[in-house]
Formats: C-alpha cells, sequence, structure tokens
C-alpha cells in the first residue's frame, strides 16, 4: 500500500532528523547543519535594495539556512516563513531564533509540504533545500511547484535542490536497497518537470553533482548516492506564469 510505504519512509526520517538535531546543534562542525547552503545565501544579493523581503523557507528543519537569511535582513525588514512537518525541527528552530536574535524574522509553520498552501503574489524569495522530493507523490511534487511560482513576486527568486536518482548500497554487504524516500524522479525527469514549470524565467545559476554519503539507519551503514540538482530562478515581467 502507497500510504504505508509513505509512512514508513516518514518515520525513518524522523529518527534520522530527530538523532541529527540532538546529536549536533546547528552550525557546529561535524554535521551538514555546520553551514548553511552558499547558494542559498548568495542568492539574497538580488534584495540588496529591498526595504523589506518576504521569504519563505520549505522544509526549514531546525534553520540552518532560514536562520542567517534572518539575520541577513535584522537591518532592514523581512520575515522567513519556515515550514516543516517535524514538530521537534521546528521547536529547536525557535529556540535557535531566540539564541541568534532573530525571533522577530521567523514565522512557523506545521505542515507536509505537500499540504501548505502558498497564497498567490507573496514571497519574494523561495527556498526549497532537499524537501520537494520528501512529497508523497509526481502530483503533489507539480503542486508543490505550481504553487511556488505562483506565490513568487516579479522579480522574486527561487532556489530549488533537488535529490534525484538515489541509491542506498548496504556498505557490509554491497546489496542495493529500496531508497527510503518518497518521490525518487530521474534526473532526466526532474529536469524536464522544473524547466516546464518555469518557461519564461530567468536561469539565474543550475548545477549537477553526484553525492555521496555514509549514513546510519538501524544499525546499518548505509552509502547514499544521489545527484543534486540546483535550480536558481528569477521571476521576470514576461513569465508565462
Amino acid at each position: 500500500m502507497e500510504y504505508s510505504r509513505i509512512s514508513k519512509i516518514r518515520e525513518e526520517e524522523r529518527k534520522y532528523h530527530d538523532a541529527c538535531y540532538e546529536n549536533y546543534k546547528l552550525f557546529e562542525e561535524g554535521s551538514w547543519l555546520s553551514k548553511p547552503v552558499k547558494t542559498v545565501m548568495d542568492a539574497l544579493s538580488y534584495f540588496d535594495a529591498y526595504e523589506y523581503v518576504a521569504v519563505l523557507d520549505l522544509g526549514s528543519g531546525v534553520g540552518r539556512n532560514s536562520i542567517p537569511i534572518a539575520e541577513a535582513l535584522k537591518h532592514k525588514g523581512g520575515k522567513v516563513v519556515c515550514v516543516d512537518l517535524l514538530p521537534s525541527a521546528l521547536t529547536k528552530l525557535l529556540a535557535y531564533s531566540e539564541q541568534f536574535g532573530v525571533r522577530g524574522q521567523i514565522e512557523t509553520h506545521l505542515s507536509d509540504i505537500g499540504e501548505y498552501e502558498i497564497a498567490p503574489d507573496t514571497f519574494d524569495y523561495i527556498v526549497a533545500v532537499s524537501s520537494l522530493e520528501h512529497v508523497d507523490s509526481e502530483q503533489s511534487f507539480e503542486r508543490v511547484l505550481d504553487q511556488i511560482v505562483m506565490g513568487t513576486k516579479i522579480n522574486g527568486v527561487n532556489c530549488l535542490i533537488v535529490n534525484s536518482n538515489l541509491q542506498e548500497i548496504d556498505t557490509l554487504t554491497g546489496e542495493e536497497l529500496t531508497p527510503l524516500i518518497e518521490l525518487n524522479l530521474t534526473t532526466e525527469h526532474l529536469h524536464e518537470m522544473l524547466n516546464k514549470q518555469y518557461v519564461g524565467w530567468d536561469i539565474v545559476f543550475t548545477t549537477l553533482k553526484k553525492l555521496t554519503f555514509n549514513i546510519e539507519r538501524n544499525g546499518k551503514q548505509i552509502l547514499l548516492k544521489t545527484d543534486c540538482l540546483t535550480y536558481v530562478v528569477r521571476k521576470n515581467t514576461l513569465s508565462e506564469s
């Protein structure tokens, strides 16, 4: 059953992320929480002249990107709306926002990003880092992209980082496992979907990197392989969306 598959995957993801959030502090060396994504922060330069910047971080976690974005907006007006499925992540995000003095710039929403409603023409900057592949179906993926596109203001920027072609290998036995990911698109199909969705937008930056990670799941050492696509686009006045 599809529902039970998604439920199992999300329970494993919850255990993995909860363990990471407990064992590593935000911006502490030793994990992927140690620093924000450079591309995400670089794209903020498009809003240097803005007096107010509305940001949406889909799949924010504990604030790896949203806390530094909020810090960058402190000298001007701005808000970072943070959406995540895990209550534990948002609890820690709020605590970190207090710690880093940006509580006033952070707004949290507990939601599956596949079900979160994005109001049209609302955000200057929408960020989704390793989160869109966690929606429950290709149809949900398309719906979220539709909402992201419609929710972006003219001259706004979208920064999407999506994993595709995922493989999981048991490092002890060499056995290839079924990847515990909700949506495992081929890289070619992912490219096609994004290019179709963003017709008329300016492509600011895109790159594809093959990445490997060693993770532990239920006492097993797993080698995770993925194609990581970064896709940064800007909505211009001629965009068909």
